[in-house]
């Protein structure tokens, strides 16, 4: 009976804030999807990686490819930790989506289209994540 009744308390409020969260972690498991599918395209020398010798962030694409798979990974792994909702996710979600932002600038040359979608998911995630107040911690507006 008590949890009947805590559920027909929630306010609209808690319930879209609860949703954002849930969206928000959608989005960084797409952007680490999408992260992990461009460091494989790096890894196997795919022939739409644009390559050029005068842009200043040169690596090689194997170096590129490795650290895109170990950023999405990591991607993926906070995301997890936002749908469980605990709070190290949401710091982690906001510190690994700018990084995500600065190695998607920097890989810009190579994949431009994906690297644009990449940095949209990880500005609209780092806007979720931060406007979004925890409904436990009894802040109420």
């Amino acid at each position: 009976m008590s949890a009947k009744q805590s559920d027909d308390n929630r306010s609209p409020r808690q319930v879209i804030a609860g949703s954002a969260t849930f969206a928000a972690a959608a989005l960084l498991l797409t952007s680490a999807v999408v992260t992990i599918l461009q460091g494989i395209s790096a890894l196997s020398v795919d022939q739409l990686l644009v390559i050029s010798s005068d842009y200043v962030y040169r690596f090689n694409t194997t170096a590129w490819g490795w650290l895109l798979i170990v950023l999405g990974v990591l991607l993926a792994v906070v995301a997890f930790g936002l749908f469980w909702g605990t709070t190290w996710a949401r710091v982690a979600a906001i510190i690994l989506a700018a990084l995500s932002i600065v190695a998607m600038f920097m890989w810009l040359p190579y994949y431009p289209v994906w690297s644009i979608v990449a940095i949209a998911l990880d500005i609209i995630v780092i806007w979720a994540v931060a406007t979004w107040k925890n409904p436990r911690a009894g802040i109420d507006e």
